[in-house]
């Protein structure tokens, strides 16, 4: 236990997050261990913090992550990226969004549990949630979908000048251009790919920013299930 207290205290003092982030962050920690509800297949804890509270937190080295009010998590799952983020963030509104509704009563419990009151779980399919069209200053996704996907998904939630950053681990050149291509045709760019290592020994870890400079072509949100279906960038879109 003192091992992950003192990874507790390492992640809140690398990243500079606020009073009471410690005790929010290892009520999540516990859940993910240990409920057996938890959505992951990461049941030691010292793996679930490198892995899930680490690894989400490492996005506060960007700044569009950092100057967000309004976030929306794609395919929330155990609530991660999002939940971490929401403690790291109190002064920001988070939308978790979940197509499961047992993953979604486990992010509730998991943000009731945290005390976290600037969360809200969203059961819907992110295609169909016509509410949260052009809302959210930043969306972030890990481990969702292939990157054109993700800009899919994301693009027709942000509002003009908002960033999509996505979770990978190795970079994958073909995956890339066609994201490239997806971007371009919802009225996202490229910013960047950032490299990052968000706990010692973590390999391969990368995140891809893309900035919001046009309007989201009325055409999208396509039909659920046709992104996957139909990736932009690959073949035509159907709309």
């Amino acid at each position: 236990m003192k091992r992950i207290e003192r990874g507790l205290e390492e992640l809140v003092r690398r990243h500079a997050l606020p009073a009471g982030s410690p005790a929010a962050l290892g009520a999540l920690l516990e859940l993910l261990a240990a409920d057996p509800t938890a959505p992951t297949a990461l049941r030691d804890p010292q793996r679930a913090l490198e892995d899930h509270l680490a690894d989400a937190l490492v996005s506060l080295e960007l700044e569009p992550v950092r100057a967000a009010q309004t976030v929306a998590d794609l395919g929330s799952g155990a609530g991660v990226p999002g939940l971490p983020l929401a403690i790291a963030k109190p002064e920001a509104a988070f939308a978790l969004i979940e197509s499961n509704g047992r993953k979604c009563d486990f992010i509730a419990r998991a943000a009731a549990t945290c005390g976290l009151r600037n969360v809200e779980v969203i059961n819907e399919r992110v295609e169909a949630w016509r509410s949260g069209l052009e809302r959210f200053e930043l969306v972030t996704a890990r481990a969702l979908a292939p990157l054109a996907v993700i800009a899919e998904y994301a693009a027709p939630l942000l509002s003009q000048g908002g960033s999509l950053v996505a979770w990978r681990g190795a970079r994958d050149p073909a995956a890339e251009r066609a994201a490239t291509t997806a971007a371009q045709a919802l009225g996202l760019a490229v910013v960047g790919i950032r490299a990052v290592q968000p706990y010692s020994g973590a390999r391969s870890r990368h995140l891809h920013i893309f900035a919001k400079e046009r309007p989201t072509p009325p055409a999208f949100p396509r039909r659920p299930g046709i992104a996957r279906q139909r990736p932009l960038g690959q073949k035509p879109p159907v709309v």
